[in-house]
């Protein structure tokens, strides 16, 4: 990508997140007291976008559906369930830290560095090195290096033992740092760029005038010991556990230990018998829950794409394994679309991907605007079939929305294990027990609303009512997920027949949708900020309503969000009229 292009995106994604404050659709966490990183808040249109979604996605998993039932599990569980799933052994990053800035990164979100790298091997205080100098003229330790003064680099002359003549220097002199550092600099770059930031280095470390000491240089390719934003040498990997850690109970001791989860999934697992007997159904059929989960990201960054605390959208879909399916009969009448008892989970795989991403068009995200990705058999889990990963393409970068997980039944195996209760399932049909697989869609609730804002977002030039251009942003949210549904006002705020009428339709709305009334400024200024809330309607009262024109009283100016085109409508099919565009 070019790097004008890219400079365009990251305008583009700046307007956005300037926008989201502006109409309150997201605010940082805690932002009086500086904020806190990797957590955010929803202020009122964004925690209606935030529920209509959710909304939406819970209908298309249960109301519509007869084989998926619900689940809301408690965010604190168990601690064996963590060890059952893995969670507390391998549920880590490698980890490094800056040495410059002291920024943390996970090293496989690291790209490969080529260029120069420049060592030192340590820093010594000029001052100090020029009156230890003087006070010992002729001195040996002093001879044993040249000062590049140009440079500011002390290098031990040929022939010396520099280890051991480093080590006299600093055990002379007060203010001396002995760590070894070096700064990569790509190739054509300065050299004296790689100096200015080992001697920033040096400074953080007390020495407020440093001489570098002994600069070597080393040709390097594709190395993730460096950070890409400056250069500095990074710590050596060390894992770090990501989930939250906390106590039950008064005492903080090791036997009160439990963990805010890291995702849903397991208390779908953990609970699958107990739903499978209340709920009476049979395989296939799945648990799905929305909920909050933590992890303590190394690194959150775009905005709310990485964040600290999420929610998640997940569905377990419980089938059977390919031995005892092969054993039913299709359904020979049925559609080719249609599940059949004879599939086994490659099948439902592919299902659960297509159906995904319809889900996906039907709240806004156009299919090219999303990437579909198989991951290769190395990159898969250890109990992974299959993993397909729905990807948006957001202003930073294409990125995973959604993963589509072929688990097989090493979960509940796992928790059968560790709990000793059974997780098998008696098949009536093959007269057998055995333990389900499972396929697992699972959506981050906070990535799908910023895809969604990113889609929705718009700047328009539009002719204004003065016949001047002007620049129109605009929010296209889908009708059905839009935060306020239909905005009522008033022609003007100060005749209180209008006010009225108005207020009256806005009562007749509010039982069957989110309505927003407003009677402050010009219309066309109302009509702006509407737009940038997403409202897709807006109803004006006028003087028409009351009946200035007779055939036209009780009727109201409907104006579309995205034409900008307005029609007449009386208000007794105001109500219909506006439900039919928002399904």
């Amino acid at each position: 990508m070019s790097e004008s292009n890219k400079a365009k995106l990251n305008e583009r994604m700046e307007k956005i997140v300037s926008l989201c404050k502006r109409r309150g659709f997201i605010f940082q966490s805690s932002e009086i007291y500086g904020g806190i990183n990797g957590f955010w808040d929803y202020g009122p249109l964004g925690a209606e976008l935030k529920r209509n979604v959710k909304d939406f996605w819970w209908r298309c998993m249960t109301v519509y559906r007869d084989d998926v039932v619900g689940l809301d599990a408690s965010i604190i569980m168990h601690p064996r369930t963590w060890e059952a799933s893995g969670h507390t052994s391998t549920f880590s990053d490698p980890m490094v830290d800056c040495l410059l800035t002291r920024k943390r990164l996970r090293l496989d979100q690291i790209d490969p560095q080529t260029g120069t790298a420049y060592s030192y091997l340590g820093a010594v205080d000029r001052d100090l090195f020029f009156e230890f100098q003087e006070q010992n003229p002729g001195s040996k330790l002093i001879e044993a290096f040249e000062l590049h003064s140009d440079d500011g680099i002390l290098k031990p002359r040929p022939g010396t033992d520099t280890a051991q003549t480093v080590e006299n220097l600093m055990s002379s002199l007060d203010l001396t740092c002995n760590t070894a550092y070096s700064v990569l600099i790509p190739d054509g770059e300065r050299s004296d760029q790689a100096r200015k930031i080992a001697r920033k280095y040096y400074q953080l470390r007390g020495i407020t005038r440093p001489l570098l000491i002994d600069e070597q240089t080393e040709h390097v390719e594709n190395s993730t010991r460096y950070n890409p934003e400056n250069g500095s040498l990074l710590t050596e990997p060390r894992e770090f556990n990501l989930m939250f850690k906390t106590y039950v109970g008064p005492v903080e001791s090791e036997d009160n230990i439990a963990y805010l989860r890291p995702e849903t999934a397991q208390a779908i697992f953990a609970q699958f018998k107990t739903v499978l007997e209340v709920s009476r159904q049979k395989l296939p059929f799945g648990i799905c829950q929305i909920g909050k989960a933590f992890r303590n990201e190394i690194n959150p960054r775009n905005f709310t794409f990485r964040s600290r605390e999420f929610e998640q959208m997940e569905l377990e879909f419980f089938i059977k394994p390919d031995e005892i399916a092969a054993k039913s009969e299709a359904d020979s009448n049925a559609s080719p679309d249609t599940p059949q008892p004879n599939w086994g989970w490659k099948q439902w795989h592919e299902y659960w991907v297509e159906e995904r991403i319809r889900w996906y068009e039907s709240v806004g995200l156009t299919r090219d605007s999303l990437d579909v990705y198989w991951q290769p058999a190395e990159e898969l889990a250890h109990y992974a079939q299959a993993t397909v990963d729905i990807l948006y393409k957001f202003p930073f970068g294409t990125q995973e929305l959604e993963g589509i997980a072929a688990r097989g039944n090493f979960d509940l195996t796992q928790h059968q294990e560790f709990s000793g209760k059974s997780m098998e399932y008696f098949d009536e049909e093959a007269k057998t027990r055995y333990v389900p697989h499972v396929i697992e869609p699972s959506a981050g609730v906070d990535r799908l609303i910023l895809a969604i804002i990113c889609q929705a977002y718009r700047e328009e030039e539009i002719i204004n009512e003065k016949g001047k251009k002007e620049i129109r942003n605009v929010m296209q949210f889908h009708p059905r997920i839009a935060p306020i549904k239909v905005a009522v006002f008033p022609l003007l705020k100060n005749r209180r027949e209008l006010v009225m009428k108005a207020k009256e339709v806005r009562d007749l709305l509010r039982p069957y949708m989110q309505v927003f009334y407003d009677d402050a400024g010009a219309i066309g200024r109302r009509y702006r900020r509407q737009d940038e809330a997403g409202t897709p309607f807006c109803v004006t009262i006028d003087f028409e309503t009351l009946g200035e024109t007779p055939e036209l009283l009780d009727t109201v100016t409907v104006r579309d969000r995205d034409t900008m085109k307005q029609d007449r409508i009386h208000t007794r099919e105001l109500a219909e009229f506006l439900q039919k565009r928002f399904r």
